[in-house]
Parts: C-alpha cells; sequence; structure tokens
C-alpha cells in the first residue's frame, strides 16, 4: 500500500482526492488544507472544499494557516511516514523540512504545460492570452516556484469559447488519473522525472479586480478572450449608463473592418447583442447588470430601451472613435 498526505483547498482539487480514495493501492493518510473561512453575503465560515470531501470519506483532515510556522502539524506528518506528499492548489508555500518528509518525493500536479505558465494563474491566463492548447504537469516539488523536474504532461485543447469554468473542469478531471500514475511510477522506479527548459519559461500571475475593466479599443479576440478567461473572477466588466454592468459570455462574429463607432450597437435579437469594434464584430450573449442576476442582452435592452445605434459602453462615448 503506497502511503499518501494529501493537501488541497478549492474544489478544482476535491476529484483528485476523491479518485485517489477509491484506488485499492493507495492509503490516503491525512489531508492538509486551509483554515475554514467567511463566504456568501452573511459572511458564514466555510469550511474549504477539500476538507469537505475528505470528513465524508473519513479521513483525518489537518488546517493550517502556515505549514511553514506550523510545528505542531510538522511533526505530526512526520509520524505518518508517508511515501508521497501530494499537492494540488494548495496555496501555500512548503519549506525543505516540509518536502524532506515523504519517502519518496513531494509531487505537485500544476494546470499548464510546464515550463509555461509557472505561478498562481496558469488557467485564467493561457485563455487570456489566446492560447489554443494547455495542459497539466506533474512535478517533484522544490522551493523554486514550479521549477521542480517534470514527471509526466498532458496536452488539453482550448476550444475559441471555452472559459475558464470549462476549463478548470476538464483539468479537474485529467488530473487524478496523471497523479495515480505518476506515484505508480516514481514508487516503482519507471519514471525518470526530467528538468524543466529554463529558457521556457513564462509566469502566470494573479489578476487583480481592476483587471476585469474591459478597454473596447483592444481588437475583438483580446476582448473575447478576457471575458472567457474572467468569467469565475473577476468577470469582465463595463458601464453603461453609469451602471456597472458584466459581460460572462460572447462569442465573435467576425474579423473585418467594420464601419461606424466602437462599441456601438449593429444588432439586437435573441441570440445576442452585436458589438462594432475596432477590427470586427463581437455577439454578447449573457450579461449581469448591476443588482440583477445573469440574464440575456436581449431581456435588459427591452428593459432599458437601449436600441441599434446606442454607444454600449460610457467609456466610450467620449472619443466616439470612427472605425
Amino acid at each position: 500500500m503506497i502511503k499518501v498526505v494529501f493537501m488541497g483547498t478549492p474544489l478544482i482539487a476535491v476529484n483528485s482526492l476523491k479518485k485517489l480514495l477509491n484506488f485499492n493501492d493507495i492509503q490516503i493518510q491525512a489531508v492538509v488544507t486551509q483554515p475554514d473561512r467567511p463566504s456568501g453575503r452573511g459572511n458564514k465560515l466555510t469550511p474549504p472544499p477539500v476538507k469537505e470531501c475528505a470528513l465524508k470519506n473519513a479521513v483525518p483532515v489537518f488546517q493550517t494557516e502556515s505549514i511553514r510556522k506550523d510545528n505542531e502539524l510538522i511533526q505530526k506528518l512526520k509520524e505518518l511516514e508517508p511515501d508521497f506528499f501530494i499537492t494540488f492548489a494548495f496555496g501555500q508555500i512548503l519549506t525543505q523540512e516540509v518536502l524532506d518528509i515523504p519517502k519518496f518525493a513531494t509531487i505537485n500536479l500544476h494546470a499548464s504545460l510546464l515550463p509555461e505558465y509557472r505561478g498562481a494563474n496558469p488557467i485564467q491566463r493561457a485563455i487570456y492570452d489566446g492560447k489554443t492548447e494547455t495542459g497539466i504537469t506533474t512535478m517533484i516539488t522544490v522551493l523554486a516556484l514550479d521549477a521542480g523536474d517534470i514527471c509526466q504532461q498532458e496536452k488539453i485543447p482550448i476550444t475559441e469559447n471555452m472559459t475558464d469554468i470549462e476549463l478548470s473542469e476538464i483539468i479537474s478531471d485529467k488530473a487524478p488519473f496523471l497523479l495515480y500514475k505518476t506515484i505508480k511510477g516514481l514508487y516503482t522506479k519507471t519514471l525518470n522525472p526530467k528538468k524543466q527548459d529554463e529558457t521556457g519559461v513564462t509566469i502566470a500571475k494573479k489578476f487583480q479586480k481592476s483587471d476585469g475593466a474591459i478597454d473596447w479599443n483592444r481588437s475583438v479576440d483580446e476582448i473575447h478572450n478576457q471575458i472567457r478567461a474572467m468569467k469565475s473572477w473577476p468577470t469582465a466588466y463595463t458601464k453603461c449608463n453609469g451602471k456597472l454592468i458584466k459581460v460572462t459570455e460572447s462569442r465573435v462574429i467576425e474579423h473585418c473592418t467594420p464601419k461606424g463607432t466602437i462599441c456601438s450597437i449593429n444588432k439586437i435579437s435573441k441570440d445576442g447583442m452585436e458589438l462594432c469594434l475596432k477590427d470586427g464584430s463581437l455577439l454578447i450573449t449573457k450579461i449581469k447588470p448591476e443588482g440583477k442576476q445573469e440574464m440575456s442582452p436581449y431581456d435588459w435592452a427591452n428593459g432599458t430601451k437601449i436600441k441599434c445605434g446606442d454607444i454600449f459602453a460610457d467609456e466610450v462615448r467620449e472619443c466616439s472613435q470612427e472605425v
């Protein structure tokens, strides 16, 4: 039996924990995760999804603000004498003392094709940058950021309208099987990790809330990529008549040189609202107006009396740039 301690926090890591629990040659000794946090409008203390999964499966749970400083937890982990630590979206940095605890290695699953998109935000950044392919990587964890030797990788295509939520779901589905193959390969010494090519390193920085603001003077592809990359958070947004509107779904209609003012409304139908941009037309298919639920632009336009020829966003009204 291969002894494993699983370290993870958000929903994307839950499926990996569930699947690893079902392999008959893997023993999940414990789960390490972040503390419960306030959530929702009532700021109710809410456990991390990984904790909930562990408790449902009678797996011991350790929660810590900082594993680096938690000497009591470190001692407990040493007493378990695990073969592997598995980290997936854990959200904390490990020390060398912690990395040295497992008999074989600490394995991290990272949601990109390393060395591309090291860092905290690889899923959203790949979509934001217009990539047509990403993937998942298992690696040996070292002190440097996502710089350990690569164990295994699996490529994942990014389709033109895929959102960060959809890509996260695909990664969640594929991750446990790559983790299992990695564990078995290292345990049986049939897998030889390879060093990363440092010349190909890129960094996936976290988005800030302000990054959601749409610059309508960008290209139609850039705006579409922003909208689908930020569907989960912070969500792309603009203002119309002084009201904040989140744009949650879009489609590129065509690449052309349209005639009209940037961000003018070409068409409103049940399919969505077509906007004129500097190099093409963008169909907005879902929005979330301030204080309301997500809805179709068609229903929103009927309620606000906005019409074809109007400018959708306040930010471009002053310049009235012709394209």
